[in-house]
């Protein structure tokens, strides 16, 4: 396709956007807008778009497809904004939003002009951000959900996606209600779980001292996702309040059982509900990606000597192979450390298993 893209949004989700619609349609010219200066400079600099607008207006009224990228509730302001551009007659606009409802009832004010306007949410992300992030294949076989109006045409749609091809997700349409159950569930509330864990070891680490070491280890890693943006799941949790509190009196009900087969005593019970637990996690797909970005962590047992972290990373940088995270789990005087390094993806941790192997004998582990 031949056209022009706009991209409000130049973080880590509309710089990826936009390289993927550049890899798929060369011919095109992309252009990009965000509040952040630098980030704009950034984005014209690395290639990831062509041009930089100098305002929403100006970039909206020649595009034939707008992504807008950014936060939730600055989603709904660009809506307002768009409603009175003056836009091509066929454009169609869509949205990156974690969550759907509020957004889709907001642009009901552009269906009102006869603009198309398709939900859209990308289920990726990585533990980096920024545009400088970006990445053409960040959304390579991740769930790419739409959540277009009743009245939205088939061509239309089609025609979404094949501006989205490059990304070479799996695109599945559902309703919005639908999205921000679902995403309630397998996204949104795990992050206030986490959150809400950080928060009981913290308060606890006032009267026992041991908590902060000992939490650096599994502890950490199962409360990742507490580390992400405050702003951006302020907003989020604000937009999806009603599925959240329905989610949190269901979760009240669930411990209410534990607490019962504890109170109880009930042996039989507490075993068969991690074991259920189990089954059902042990049965979950290990290669799809899902709601919360998966963490590919590789393990390596490596000798406490200085220059050791150096040494294992030269090997990773011959073989090109990229690390978004690194540190020491655990590392005392005449005994092997562990060497925690992330990946963006299981093909990377694969690839640094088979390096590591080949330049030392240093033995490694994946995280189940």
């Amino acid at each position: 396709m031949k056209g022009t893209v706009f991209v409000i949004g130049l973080g880590l989700i509309g710089g990826s956007l936009a390289l993927s619609i550049k890899r798929s349609h060369s011919e095109s010219i992309i252009l990009g807008y965000d509040v952040n200066n630098e980030q704009s400079r950034l984005a014209c600099m690395l290639g990831v778009v062509d041009e930089i607008a100098p305002g929403i207006e100006e970039g909206a009224k020649d595009a034939d497809l707008i992504l807008i990228a950014a936060p939730v509730q600055e989603t709904e302001r660009i809506i307002h904004i768009l409603k009175d551009c003056k836009l091509k007659e066929n454009v169609i606009i869509s949205d990156a939003g974690s969550t759907k409802k509020e957004i889709m009832e907001c642009a009901g004010i552009l269906k009102n002009k006869g603009i198309t306007f398709i939900g859209g949410h990308p289920m990726a992300g990585s533990h980096k951000s920024g545009v400088t992030a970006a990445k053409s294949l960040l959304f390579e076989n991740a769930f790419y959900l739409l959540t277009p109006d009743n009245h939205i045409s088939d061509l239309d749609i089609a025609k979404l996606k094949k501006w989205l091809s490059g990304t070479k997700a799996k695109f599945l349409t559902i309703s919005p209600e639908e999205h921000d159950y679902i995403t309630g569930i397998v996204s949104h509330f795990p992050h206030i779980v986490a959150a809400s864990l950080v928060h009981q070891a913290e308060k606890t680490s006032r009267t026992q001292s041991l908590i902060p070491r000992l939490a650096a280890g599994g502890f950490r890693d199962i409360t990742r996702i507490a580390s992400s943006s405050p702003a951006m799941w302020r907003d989020i949790l604000l937009q999806n309040k009603e599925v959240l509190l329905d989610l949190m009196g269901e979760w009240q009900e669930e411990m209410e059982k534990v607490k019962k087969m504890l109170n109880n005593e009930n042996d039989a019970g507490i075993f068969e509900y991690f074991s259920q637990a189990k089954r059902f996690r042990d049965e979950l797909p290990q290669k799809e990606k899902g709601a919360i970005p998966a963490f590919y962590d590789l393990f390596v047992d490596v000798p406490d000597y200085p220059g050791v972290i150096s040494e294992i990373t030269g090997y990773l940088a011959e073989e090109d192979i990229s690390i978004t995270n690194i540190r020491i789990l655990e590392t005392r005087e005449e005994i092997y450390g562990v060497l925690v390094i992330s990946f963006q993806t299981e093909e990377d941790r694969v690839r640094a298993i088979n390096c590591i192997e080949q330049y030392t004998s240093y033995e490694t582990t994946i995280g189940l």
